[in-house]
């Protein structure tokens, strides 16, 4: 996105002789041209994904401190300040974040500065190029090396004890490191390899590394007269070009949406828009259709000077759309196009699909022969859970109750010789029992949509808590209360080995240790989270059908989930085996909504 920014410096008249306390005089102003040579830069961030959470840092041209800082889509249209020598500097990318990965593979980070004076009277274009501040590396395994050494050889390199480590599959790639603010950073790196069947690792050290440049090696094996060399060629030389960010003037026209913008059900364009020139936000709207079908035309809201944009709504998910700027009627510049995303389903979300266990204890919801979406604490594939420990069944098809099609799900909390088992049913599996005093479940199942919504219908029976165990810190649970049903959604990009799951299932909870418990609402890697809870009555009025939708509330609209965690309880404090052992849930027709 193309923006336009004027930053007038004016000095109070309390400061200058002979002007009273209510004169203020225009000194000088400058003149920050905004935008981005490229569209898409290698590592695959748009414009408006750089723009969007860079930084603008004005600084007295001397050293002598910081004057402004300013996250650029949230920079004033006018700063007042004294007239004098300055640097603004441009920061963008990772580096722009407020926690950066200071290692990663795609996520390069660019900074820009320049000097400039603000003279009486006059205007001065302050134009900034930010070209990328990272040091890169570039790790190629030469030939002898796969040649001699056993699959699985590894090389880690890092800065300041952050690390990347390349492998076969990474020979290659460039990695970013972010190396402002350590002192006199240089490289660490160690190989690791197995050689004739014996360990082999060589580590050393490349100095005086600087922002900007790329590290390319080149590691090599050879045997010479019997003696074992390991060559590293380092070439310091090779300055990046490509990705530069260029600050340039405004020019009426759509601009580009961010990746990020570009929903199943919904997208936000923009467009640039020379103010001078047009001066009636009212007459500056979007049209967009499918195909060659009719326009659909849409007000522009003004978001600031020269800076527009519109939500285009009820779009059909996977579509491709074209849209275009019209002003005062007239079509202005060129069309442009973009396509909306998936709307991937939840698997077997009418829950028709069911066969029964190998133990011929349970049934789960699958069908015959497919891979299992949902588990629940009855157990899993060839893993003992309620219903083969102890014959428990606290998750069941029920052919009595259901909303449509031939059955619904029943989640029955029970108490389970020992201990008290709450009803559930989730993405993911079962991971085993812990002895008698818990179990171990694996959340969350691949996925990449990002919905808005999911809708279920849902039958809820409780009664007055009668078996208490534990309670979360800071809550009082007694007997007096009623048990509380709950249907929770979330979407992120959990790490499996932070997490404890695996790649298939990444988060991995012990019901015997709440240190492994994962509250959606405040985790780091959720990205988006919706959460229904339905607390019993006297009355018991949650036990008839009801269709339900659950908001989907994004902590980041910039981010894409790689994961989707459904759990249903019909006992809100199962994990603390704590509830009611006669509440039921029957949960049926659960749909993801794309708005």
């Amino acid at each position: 996105m193309k923006r336009l920014f004027t930053i007038f410096s004016l000095i109070a008249a309390v400061f200058m002789a002979g002007c009273s306390h209510d004169e203020y005089v225009p000194d000088g102003s400058f003149s920050v041209k905004a935008g981005i040579s490229q569209t898409e830069t290698k590592a695959g961030a748009t414009e408006a994904q750089l723009l969007a959470g860079a930084k603008i840092n004005l600084y007295y041209a001397d050293f002598s401190g910081l004057v402004r800082s300013y996250k650029y889509s949230e920079l004033p249209e006018v700063i007042w300040l004294p007239g004098n020598s300055y640097r603004v500097d441009v920061i963008a990318g990772e580096a722009a974040k407020d926690s950066p990965a200071k290692a990663s593979w795609d996520s390069k980070s660019y900074a820009g500065s320049t000097e400039f004076e603000v003279v009486a009277g006059t205007n001065t274009d302050v134009e900034v190029e930010a070209g990328v501040s990272n040091a890169v590396t570039k790790v190629t395994f030469g030939s002898g090396i796969a040649d001699n050494f056993a699959s699985g050889y590894t090389f880690t390199i890092g800065v300041d004890g952050n690390n990347l480590t390349y492998n076969a599959a990474k020979s290659g790639a460039e990695g970013y490191f972010i190396i402002d603010g350590i002192e006199e950073p240089e490289f660490e790196w160690t190989f690791s390899g197995t050689l004739n069947g014996s360990s082999f690792t060589k580590s050393g050290k490349v100095g005086s590394i600087e922002a900007g440049k790329m590290y390319s090696m080149t590691l090599k094996y050879t045997v010479t007269d019997g003696e074992v060399s390991f060559a590293l060629l380092v070439d310091e030389g090779l300055d990046i070009k490509e990705d530069i960010i260029v600050f340039e003037p405004v020019s009426t026209g759509l601009s580009e949406s961010a990746v990020y913008e570009i929903w199943a059900g919904h997208a936000t364009v923009h467009a640039d828009v020379d103010e001078s020139e047009y001066s009636n936000p009212s007459a500056i709207k979007f049209a967009y259709r499918t195909g060659s079908g009719s326009w659909t035309t849409v007000a522009a809201q003004r978001v600031s000077e020269g800076t527009y944009k519109a939500v285009l709504t009820g779009l059909t998910p996977a579509t491709g759309y074209t849209y275009k700027l019209v002003i005062d009627g007239t079509d202005i510049g060129d069309p442009k196009t973009f396509t909306t995303e998936q709307a991937p389903a939840i698997p077997n979300g009418s829950f028709e699909q069911s066969s029964t266990s190998a133990s011929g204890n349970y049934t789960e919801f699958y069908a015959s022969g497919e891979d299992p979406w949902w588990g629940s604490g009855n157990g899993s594939k060839g893993i003992n859970g309620s219903a083969d420990f102890g014959g428990f069944i606290i998750c069941a098809p029920d052919k009595s109750e259901k909303h449509d099609g031939n059955q619904s799900a029943c989640l029955s909390s029970t108490w389970a010789l020992v201990k008290f088992a709450a009803g559930n049913l989730f993405s993911g599996y079962f991971a085993g029992l812990v002895g008698t005093k818990g179990g171990k479940v694996a959340f969350g199942r691949a996925f990449t949509g990002r919905p808005t919504a999911l809708k279920v219908w849902v039958k809820y029976s409780t009664g007055k808590i009668n078996r208490i165990d534990s309670t979360p810190a800071g809550e009082s649970i007694t007997t007096s209360d009623y048990d509380t049903g709950r249907i929770q959604i979330a979407l992120g990009t959990w790490d499996y080995r932070v997490y404890g799951g695996t790649r298939e299932c990444p988060i991995l909870v012990n019901t015997t240790d709440t240190g492994t418990f994962v509250d959606f609402a405040t985790d780091a890697s959720t990205i988006a989270y919706g959460d229904l809870q339905l607390k019993g009555n006297a009355s018991n009025s949650h036990n008839v059908w009801k269709e339900y939708t659950i908001p989907i509330e994004y902590n980041s609209e910039m981010d894409f989930p790689t994961y989707i965690v459904v759990s249903c309880a019909s006992s809100k404090y199962g994990d603390y085996f704590t509830g009611c052992d006669s509440s039921k849930m029957w949960i049926d027709q659960m749909e993801l909504v794309y708005e």
